[in-house]
C-alpha cells in the first residue's frame, strides 16, 4: 500500500522504516525537521517538503498517518489536512490524543467525506525491531482496508504461547493488534493501558526502593542487607511471576548503575495517567493505584526518591524519554 507519514520522531520515524522493511509499503514522509525527511529519503522513502507536497505526491484515496504530539500540533495538522484531502482519504492518529478529541474529529471530517481512524500504538523507540502493539477505532470497512498496514507494523505472535481456549475470536489479537471498536475506542483503550503502566511501573520502583534502603543504619544491625540490585533485576526477569518488559528495562538500567546516577528522579507524565483517572470517576471505578502512580509521578518533581530514578530508567528504556533540564 502507499501511505504518507506526518512526524518523524522517536516513534514516527521507526513507523515508516518499519512500513518499508516489514510490509515493503510506499512511504511519502513530512516532518519540520528537514534533516528527519532527507534521514528518511535515503533508505526509500519520498521526501516531502510540506503537507500540500505530501497530499500531491499520494494516489487517491489517500492515508496519511500522523505521529505528533497530542494536543495544538495534532488538531492543528488535522485542519490543514481536512482542507487539502479529498472524500475517500483516510486520516490516521496514531499518537496519545485524547480520545474525546477523535471523536469530534471524526465527525467533523465524516461531514467532508474524510474517514478517520485513532490509533493506540505502543512500543517506544523499540518498535522497528519488536513491532507495535497497535489498539485501533473507527469504522469496521475503513479498518479492514488499512490491515495490510497495521499488520506490517504488529509484533506477529512470535514465541509467546497461544493462549488456551481462544478458538472463534478475531486472530489479530494475538498478531498484535485489534479493531477496539468506534472512533475513540482505540486511544481510550490505550489510555488505559498506559494508566495500568504508570502502577506496574510505580510498584517496581518502590519494591527496589525497599531493597536499597534494606540496609540502612536506622535498622537493627541483624536485620541489614546490602543488597546487589542488579542481580535481584535479573533474577526476576527468570522465571518469576512478576517477569515483564518493564523489568527487562530495569535490569538494563542497574547493569550500567545500580546508584542510577545518571537520572535525578523528576518523572513526567504525559497525560494518559490523568484521563484514565478523570474516567474512572465518571465510571465511578476506584483506581486507587493508578493514581496514587500519577500523585507520585507529581511530588516528584519536588523532591526525588530512589524510586523516582528507577521510573526515569524505565521511561528512557523504552520510550527514549529524557528527564526535563534542572531548574537549579
Amino acid at each position: 500500500m502507499e501511505i504518507g507519514l506526518v512526524g518523524l520522531g522517536r516513534m514516527g520515524g521507526n513507523i515508516a522504516r518499519r512500513l518499508m522493511t516489514n510490509g515493503k509499503h510506499r512511504v511519502a514522509v513530512y516532518d519540520h525537521s528537514p534533516k528527519a525527511v532527507t534521514d528518511l529519503a535515503a533508505q526509500g522513502a519520498a521526501a516531502c517538503s510540506s503537507l500540500a507536497d505530501l497530499v500531491g505526491k499520494l494516489a487517491a484515496p489517500r492515508t496519511i498517518w500522523l505521529m505528533l504530539p497530542a494536543g495544538a500540533v495534532t488538531e492543528e495538522t488535522v485542519t490543514t489536512l481536512a482542507a487539502a484531502l479529498s472524500p475517500g482519504d483516510t486520516l490516521i492518529d496514531g499518537g496519545n490524543s485524547f480520545w474525546q478529541d477523535d471523536i469530534r474529529r471524526a465527525s467533523g471530517l465524516r461531514e467532508r467525506g474524510i474517514h478517520y481512524v485513532d490509533v493506540g500504538t505502543s512500543g517506544g523507540v523499540w518498535g522497528l525491531e519488536r513491532g507495535y502493539c497497535m489498539m485501533i477505532g473507527g469504522d469496521a470497512a475503513v479498518v479492514e482496508r488499512l490491515d495490510p498496514i497495521f499488520r506490517a507494523l504488529a509484533p506477529g505472535r512470535g514465541t509467546v504461547a497461544a493462549t488456551p481456549n481462544r478458538a472463534g475470536r478475531d486472530p489479530r489479537a494475538e498478531q498484535g493488534y485489534i479493531h477496539a471498536g468506534p472512533n475513540g475506542a482505540g486511544h481510550f483503550v490505550k489510555m488505559v493501558h498506559n494508566g495500568i503502566e504508570y502502577g506496574l511501573m510505580q510498584a517496581y520502583a518502590e519494591g527496589f526502593d525497599i531493597l536499597k534502603n534494606a540496609g540502612i543504619d536506622a535498622l537493627p544491625p541483624d536485620h541489614r542487607f546490602q543488597l546487589d540490585l542488579a542481580d535481584i533485576a535479573e533474577v526476576w526477569r527468570r522465571g518469576s511471576v512478576i517477569s515483564s518488559w518493564l523489568l527487562d528495562l530495569t535490569a538494563t538500567a542497574f547493569a550500567g548503575d545500580s546508584n542510577l546516577a545518571a537520572y535525578s528522579g523528576h518523572v513526567e507524565d504525559s497525560g494518559e495517567g490523568r484521563w484514565t483517572v478523570n474516567a474512572a470517576i465518571d465510571e465511578a471505578v476506584p483506581a486507587d493505584v493508578i493514581t496514587a502512580a500519577l500523585y507520585t509521578r507529581f511530588r516528584s518533581r519536588k523532591d526525588h526518591s530512589f524510586a523516582e530514578k528507577v521510573l526515569s530508567a524505565m521511561r528512557h528504556g523504552f520510550g527514549g524519554h529524557v528527564e526535563p533540564p534542572s531548574a537549579g
